[in-house]
């Protein structure tokens, strides 16, 4: 498989890793069966996401679309932030071998996991905002790339 430079740049240097101590948005999206587990944690400040960071556990592109993913959404208001799509992250990646576009649109189900997360603790139902989160990826029907399609 071939990625791009900034796919092995993001691996090999993620950002914004790790738990955020003062998180009031945390979002968990994957499938123990493939092994891809996301989780992004949010300091969400006046409807504005002032810090984020992620703790995955998963292949190569799945660290480095979370961290391209909490990149793109830092500093940014939710309703910005909610508007990231998977296919930014893999463009900001400078794409992503086909097997491996699941990695993106986990890293996009998990950040709206995290401000629907936010929402549910103010006492608001976040689904009309949010919409719906996927968190059913059990991709192996159509071949995800990892170690369990072997």
């Amino acid at each position: 498989m071939i990625y791009s430079a900034k796919v092995m740049e993001h691996f090999a240097n993620p950002r914004n890793v790790g738990e955020l101590a003062d998180a009031n948005g945390i979002g968990e999206i994957g499938n123990a069966k493939c092994g891809d587990i996301m989780k992004i944690y949010l300091k969400i400040e006046n409807d504005t996401i002032v810090d984020c960071s992620f703790k995955t556990f998963g292949c190569g592109a799945a660290i480095a679309t979370s961290s391209m993913a909490t990149e793109l959404i830092k500093g940014k208001p939710l309703d910005e932030a909610l508007k990231l799509t998977n296919k930014a992250v893999v463009e900001a990646l400078d794409g992503l071998p086909p097997v491996k576009i699941h990695c993106s649109v986990l890293a996009e189900q998990a950040i709206k996991a995290a401000i629907a997360d936010y929402y549910t603790r103010l006492g608001i139902d976040p689904t009309p905002i949010v919409g719906v989160i996927d968190n059913d990826h059990d991709h192996h029907d159509i071949g995800c790339g990892c170690d369990l399609d072997d």
